[in-house]
């Protein structure tokens, strides 16, 4: 296994530059074509944000012994998996060696309308990974050693995102962790708890504003869920597979 040190952070930082540099090249087209009514939504359309992280990927991968070639990242049926309560699903990163399927790895991110969407990210995530890792023991992905599963999260850290948010909940009471915490705290509950009960490998939780986030800044809530924990587990996964073959 190879990760050197610094190498990660490199990367992401030049991936979370990226993040805002194409939102807001997307928001500004949007404008000069008219479309400012479509706001925050043509920004997340525009479907190439998290993109710079597809290069940790590769180095990563490079690194331990397998070619780039084996790294799919692009075309839409090219990163299409077969699931088991649905008939596919589309991921953002494939690492795959002839037969062998060896990683997938999903991202996402969330820039403002906490409150909207935060329940439909933990839903996703976890429908995947559910539907993901039930394929996978009925053998949907062939006979080979079990896939190492990835998510990496990218938050926007503002006012709202970092403030206490009330839980409503009339009939029971909610879990005590909980309680008066702010969004940003409840992703890194829910990262955390996605790894502890086992269905990702690693889920990595970043968050970035606009002001520094276009310099390449950005922080990472815990050490559980870093970046640096996602690719360790990723070059893990790559070398163990190169010295099986």
């Amino acid at each position: 296994m190879s990760i050197e040190i610094g190498f990660y952070k490199k990367y992401t930082s030049s991936a979370v530059k990226h993040f805002w540099v194409t939102r807001d090249s997307a928001t500004k087209k949007n404008k000069e074509e008219g479309k400012a009514d479509q706001g925050n939504r043509g920004a997340v359309t525009a479907g190439k944000n998290m993109d710079g992280f597809l290069e940790l990927i590769k180095k990563t991968v490079e690194s331990n012994g397998l070619e780039a070639s084996c790294v799919l990242t692009d075309g839409r049926t090219n990163l299409t998996l077969p699931g088991f309560f649905r008939p596919t699903k589309n991921w953002d990163v494939l690492v795959i060696d002839g037969e062998n399927l060896i990683a997938v790895i999903e991202f996402k991110s969330q820039v403002g309308s906490f409150g909207n969407n935060f329940n439909n990210r933990c839903e996703e995530a976890l429908g995947s990974a559910t539907d993901f890792n039930v394929a996978f023991r009925e053998k949907v992905f062939g006979k080979n050693f079990k896939p190492y599963l990835g998510y990496l999260m990218l938050v926007e850290s503002n006012p709202k995102s970092v403030a206490p948010v009330r839980c409503s909940s009339p009939h029971f009471s909610v879990l005590e962790e909980f309680e008066g915490t702010s969004y940003i705290e409840r992703y890194q509950i829910f990262c955390e708890k996605l790894v502890r009960e086992g269905l990702y490998d690693n889920a990595a939780l970043i968050c970035s504003d606009y002001e520094t986030g276009l310099k390449g800044k950005y922080t990472e809530p815990n050490e559980f869920n870093s970046v640096k924990n996602l690719i360790s587990g990723l070059a893990a996964a790559v070398s163990a597979y190169v010295a099986s073959k």
